[in-house]
């Protein structure tokens, strides 16, 4: 029987894996999970940042155990969903949240191998071992709600935008699809949330940039989003308010989603892509200028 209108979004007695829980949305989304009653097991690579969010949360009256881990390593990630049965008996939600982008501004003609490989690994690799664990747990279990979190930059191709990462988070939509039409027979529903521009430390460079107009001008609200507006969409997700939702991915953007729209590139963001990054890697390939004809 479905949820009575007022417990939909009880998570009360669940517990919640939350990966690059450290800083950031992944810290705004284990606050929201832990005030909604979840208890919680927070990973990322910096331990001493877990430990700080693990006692803020405390407060909260929450169960936390905060574990390192680098979710590019599949034997630290299935670590990480053991010790979360291990400490709490259960794992009802995983939010895969960790995310990089190490390409920055590089152009798609300039990106170095190393950086496109080290982009995937984060952001589509490491999501998916973290899918793949939280889920074979979660089948065993009979239930679960695994959060992919995406990009509306998964929806269309943005040109000159971080190249790997676009390629990751689109991918990460057609994980969401694949693993939900896969588990649904057992229980285990598989959603994405997608945002749209949202100030993080991931972000910041950006925003404080001449790229904020253009980005304010893609979105139908014409502005940024605030943290707290992916809360509502987390805890949906989350909990037996989506009981019939799977394989679904929510763009919270501002409207950018509906237009898909992108404004042309000038020669002040190209020359910022230029600037900001080393070695060339911001600079355009162009046409070869055609050589003068011979007065002979």
């Amino acid at each position: 029987m479905p949820p009575s209108s007022s417990s939909a979004y009880d998570l009360t007695g669940r517990v919640a894996l939350v990966t690059g829980a450290s800083s950031g949305l992944g810290t705004l989304f284990a606050r929201a999970l832990a005030a909604a009653g979840a208890d919680l097991v927070l990973a990322a690579r910096r331990l001493d940042r877990l430990e700080q969010a693990a006692d803020d949360l405390r407060r909260l009256g929450r169960a936390v155990v905060p574990v390192a881990c680098d979710v590019t390593d599949p034997e630290q990630v299935e670590a990480t969903v053991a010790r979360a049965l291990e400490a709490h008996g259960r794992l009802d939600v995983a939010v895969a949240n960790a995310g990089s982008v190490p390409e920055g501004l590089s152009l798609p003609e300039r990106l170095p191998p190393a950086l496109f490989e080290q982009s995937l690994r984060v952001n589509l690799m490491g999501t998916w071992f973290t899918c793949q664990s939280a889920g074979r747990a979660m089948l065993a279990a009979g239930r679960g709600s695994i959060i992919i979190i995406s990009s509306v930059l998964g929806l269309a191709g943005w040109p000159n935008w971080p190249p790997a990462y676009q390629i990751s988070k689109a991918g990460a939509i057609a994980m969401t699809r694949l693993l939900a039409a896969s588990w649904a027979d057992r229980g285990v529903r598989v959603n994405a949330l997608a945002p749209g521009w949202f100030p993080s430390e991931m972000t910041d460079r950006v925003l404080a940039s001449p790229f904020r107009p253009r980005i304010e001008a893609t979105a139908a609200l014409g502005r940024i989003g605030e943290p707290e507006e992916l809360l509502g969409p987390l805890l949906l997700l989350a909990s037996d308010a989506s009981s019939y939702m799977t394989g679904t991915t929510l763009f919270v953007d501002g409207g950018g989603s509906a237009t898909l729209g992108h404004l042309p590139y000038d020669d002040e963001l190209y020359a910022l892509h230029a600037r900001v990054m080393p070695d060339g890697l911001g600079e355009r390939v162009r046409p070869a200028e055609a050589e003068a004809p011979s007065d002979g």
